[in-house]
Formats: structure tokens, sequence, C-alpha cells
């Protein structure tokens, strides 16, 4: 067949068979490129499957996968009757390369210092952000980690290299890549210890104190108490359904120095930041010179449909500091996490790691590469997918079947669900109550900037058998009050 305007003078797409990247990856990047170059307008038609699948000499499959992906990324919109168009929701803003603008002046103030969350102890249901250290392969990582005793070069007994050891960071950069759209290579990889350093770390270097940062409200208490010692003014950004609502924030603060965000899980809520507002924030701060924080917080736990790539894969200007932790995905006393840097910070931050602590004890670091390298990671992120989807599912069916007075949607990614009670109810008291009687039910409240209309619980589900699940359910509804 012969090849289509679409195919040859638009998109140029040319599909390589031997890559290692497979057909319908290729040509779901490619697509994502003709949009965002500008190649394929606003509501163009694209072809049909069948169609683009005879022009390029592949498989349908191939062409419905890269569509379903591209259609739940917000690229394309599904037009019963008219085909696969290309979204007409993307910002014209960030379509339209042009100059930076000069960061606008910062101004002072701040918000008053909120309780910090408390550290955790003994685990217990329902605590947020436990994994399921029942389901560690405890056994293999013991070996693995003998291993690297037995053949340590004499070099990992030293201080160590303050960016990290370099085969983990060749592994991270490799599976940041391949699973979350993440454009690095292993020189744009700091190894820290967990996402609370990796947040530290930036904000002392890139933010004055006063700075104006946008900030996700409800949000992660972590974050916010890092905010406040650096002297923020934390400006409080509504969350819904999308995400951050990133045009209510540019309009409260235009010129905002740095925004905080959880687009991948929001942090409480859970929601997913849309292409749209992804889009609308990055235009943002390639215009203003403003730096965007992305905690890719519980990106690996997605139950319904595939995850939206990273924000930092889709920015060109160098803005995006991209941050994520292992020990919610293997198991918290490892305390090891990682930054992805723009090239031109690395070697301020290579530089204030080393003077902050050294470096991350490189002994572990290296049975993490290995255990990364051997494949052990993705088989364990997949295991621990399928179990955290069944132990929400009886979490809650647990609940449903309990007749508490609770309203909670079943979220689509995370580690906890929130679980809304009625106006007017004391969300702190309850949680005070719960935890009297061993249950750990966090409340919804504290992580808003003023209260919320409605208090709730946030209970975590991962880290917790079945049984114990039930049980803690069972528990709350003896509580006073309940």
């Amino acid at each position: 067949m012969a090849k289509t305007a679409f195919d040859s003078t638009v998109t140029g797409l040319a599909l390589d068979p031997g890559a290692a990247q497979p057909l319908f990856r290729q040509l779901q990047d490619g697509l994502r490129r003709a949009v965002l170059e500008g190649r394929l307008a606003a509501g163009a038609r694209l072809p049909s499957t069948r169609t683009l699948a005879a022009d390029l000499g592949v498989s349908r499959n191939t062409v419905v996968a890269a569509y379903e992906q591209l259609v739940a990324e917000g690229y394309l919109e599904g037009m019963t009757g008219s085909g696969t168009r290309v979204s007409a929701a993307l910002p014209d803003a960030f379509l339209d390369a042009g100059a930076p603008e000069p960061a606008a002046a910062h101004g002072d103030g701040g918000l008053a210092a909120v309780q910090a969350e408390a550290a955790p102890g003994r685990a217990v249901p329902f605590a947020p952000g436990m994994p399921a250290l029942d389901a560690f392969p405890h056994d293999l990582w013991r070996r693995l980690a003998n291993r690297v005793w037995r053949r340590a070069d004499p070099a990992l007994f030293g201080y160590g290299e303050p960016a990290g050891l370099w085969p983990l960071r060749q592994a991270v950069a490799a599976y940041l890549s391949s699973a979350r759209g993440v454009r690095c290579g292993p020189g744009q990889v700091i190894v820290v210890s967990g996402s609370q350093q990796a947040l530290d770390l930036s904000v002392r270097l890139l933010l004055r104190p006063g700075a104006a940062v946008l900030f996700e409200d409800p949000g992660y208490l972590g974050a916010r108490g890092v905010f406040d010692q650096a002297a923020a003014e934390l400006v409080p950004v509504p969350v819904d359904a999308q995400g951050m609502d990133v045009a209510a924030g540019l309009a409260a603060r235009p010129d905002a120095a740095m925004a905080y965000v959880t687009p991948s899980c929001q942090y409480p809520l859970g929601g997913v930041l849309s292409l749209e507002r992804r889009l609308e924030l990055l235009d943002w701060a390639r215009r203003r010179g403003a730096w965007i924080v992305e905690d890719d917080y519980n990106s690996e736990y997605r139950y319904a449909g595939r995850p939206l790539p990273a924000l930092q894969g889709l920015d060109e200007a160098g803005r995006v500091i991209y941050m994520g932790s292992f020990s919610k995905v293997l198991f918290p006393a490892l305390r090891l996490g990682y930054l992805v840097l723009p090239p031109d910070l690395v070697a301020r931050f290579r530089v204030a790691r080393r003077l902050t602590d050294g470096a991350a004890p490189a002994l572990t670091q290296a049975a993490l590469a290995e255990f990364m390298a051997q494949g052990h990671f993705g088989a364990h992120l997949r295991r621990m997918r399928k179990l955290y989807l069944e132990r929400r599912d009886t979490l809650t069916a647990a609940l449903a079947a309990s007749g508490l007075p609770l309203d909670w949607t079943v979220p689509e990614s995370g580690m906890h669900l929130v679980a809304r009670l009625a106006a007017g109810r004391d969300d702190k008291a309850l949680s005070g109550a719960a935890a009297g009687a061993g249950i750990a039910a966090p409340p919804l409240s504290v992580h808003y900037a003023a209260p919320p209309r409605r208090g709730g619980l946030l209970l975590g589900f991962a880290g917790f058998a079945p049984a114990a699940l039930a049980a803690a359910v069972a528990g709350l509804r003896r509580l006073p009050g309940f």
C-alpha cells in the first residue's frame, strides 16, 4: 500500500522491528512527539487502526495499544462515529515554543507550621505507605547481599561516591527510562537516603527563604515540613480528581518560584494529574524560570489502565526535579532513594550530597544494583501490584459489609484509600480513639491548610494480610462514636 500523507509528511514515523523498544512504544512515542511539536494539530483526525497498521507494516494490535495509551494520557480522543482525533484540550501556550521569561521576584510570608506526621513504629493496620514486608523476598536479598560482601571490591568499603554507586545509577536510569518515560542517563541520577533528603537538597539549593511554592492542598506533611523549615511561603492549591488545580495555583501566585506535585498518585487523595494540567504546569515553569519538584509517589502501583509517563519525560526546558524512593516498593529500612536532575545541576547537588552525609552505604547500593540488574526488581513490582490489588479489594469488601458510616472511592492506584466521615465529625478525635485501640488510621484533615468540610481517615491496605485488615475494620466498629 502506498504511504499516506499522515505517515510520510506529517509524523515522519519510522518503526524499527530490530530495536529493543517494542513497536507499540515506538509508535506511541512518535505520535506523542508529533502532537507536542505541532506536526499533528489539535483536533486532527488519525487514520483508523487498520489503515495505519497496513501503512506501517505492523499488526493492528500494535496500533490499538499505542492509540489506547495516548487516549489514556490525554493526547488523543476516541470520538464515537468519527474515529480517533488529537485532543482539543492541549494548551496552545505549551505547543508554541518561546523564549523563557525572566523569573519573577519572590514575595515574603509563609503558612503557620503544621503538625508533622508521626514517625512509624511497629506496623499496624491501617498504616499508610507500609509495603508488604511479609511478601518481600528476604532469602533472595540475603543471598545477593552475602555475594556482594564476599566479592566486594575494596573500594566499596571506603567513603563512597557522593552521587552514588555507578552500577546502581545505571540500573535506576534504565528502569526509569523503560517504566516511567523519564529521559535521563546515569550521570543525571543522584542516589540519596530517601525522598525526604531528595526534597531537602532540592529546596536548600534552589529556593530562597520567603520564596513562594505552589503546594497541593491537601498535601504530604513530610514535604510541608521541609518547606516550612526552609522558610518558604506555601501557597495551598486545591486538588480534585485531576490532581492539582494548576490554573487556580497560577492565578493565585504566578510569580511562585517552585511547584511541588505528586502527579502519578496525589497524596493523600490518590488522583492523577491530567495531561492538560501537566502541560500547563510545564509551560509556566518554562516561561517563568521556575522549578517543578516531581515526587513520583506510588507510580509503581496502578490497578486500572496504564500509568501516565512521568512529568519529567515531557520537560523540554530542564525545569523538573524528579525524585523517587525505594522505601515503599522494597522496605523502609533500606533508606535509599534517587534524584534525576537537569545536567547543569548535577555538580551542585553532588557537592551538597557530600557535605550533607557523604554518601549512601556502598555495600547496600551494590546489593540493590544486583537486585535490579538481575530482573528481581521488576518481578517484585509485578507480584506486589497483584497482591495489593487483592488486599485493596479485601479492605473495600470488609468496609462495605461493616455498615460503618464512611464514604470512599475504590482507589485505582496507591497503597491506601480515603474513607470520608460525615460533615462535622472530628477525624482527629476518631483517629486518636483508633490509636488507643491499636489501629493506625491517620486523620485526613491535618493534610489541609484549612479545616475541610468533611474529614476522613487514611486506611492503608498494602502492608497487611487479609485477616489483619478484617480485624482492624471490626476494631473500628467497636470505637465509641462509630
